[in-house]
């Protein structure tokens, strides 16, 4: 009885665990992935991402994939005279020894082309290309549209 308590509780605390999730890859740390809920499919979508270099080498975010969008980009908030805009970023710099935030704001991922519409509680992959690190996957958690980050951020997990 014991084991299956057990079990059952950690089965009914994964979806939270997940929004923490931790990726590396060679000097690079990826966490706290998530995106917000859309209004339809016809809309765009946001990924939001932190990005940690641990290394003495700087490497730089050159893109990003994922089936929950059939044309990803890489995007800046820019504002110009009280103007804001989101152009299109070649690459993310991702300095050594720093740690880059994609939120909104700033740097961020535009998913153009929802194969679905995202909702709460859902996950979804996301594929990230690094100039010299190579590439590394993560499950991205859907949260509400008022949220500004998974719980796990705050707490600095």
């Amino acid at each position: 009885m014991k084991h299956f308590l057990l079990a059952t509780s950690l089965v009914l605390s994964a979806p939270a665990a997940m929004a923490c999730e931790t990726a590396t890859i060679g000097d690079l740390t990826v966490e706290h992935a998530w995106s917000k809920v859309t209004i339809g499919a016809g809309r765009p979508g946001v990924f939001y991402v932190e990005i940690k270099n641990t290394g003495t080498s700087d490497d730089a975010l050159v893109g990003i994939a994922t089936p929950a969008a059939e044309m990803p980009m890489l995007h800046e908030t820019v504002v110009q005279d009280g103007i804001a805009s989101m152009p299109h970023a070649m690459s993310i710099p991702v300095p050594a020894g720093q740690s880059v935030l994609l939120a909104p704001g700033g740097y961020h991922g535009m998913l153009m082309g929802l194969t679905t519409a995202l909702k709460e509680g859902d996950s979804f992959p996301v594929s990230l290309s690094f100039e010299k690190a190579g590439e590394v996957t993560v499950n991205a958690d859907v949260l509400s549209l008022r949220a500004e980050g998974p719980d796990c951020a705050d707490a600095g997990q």
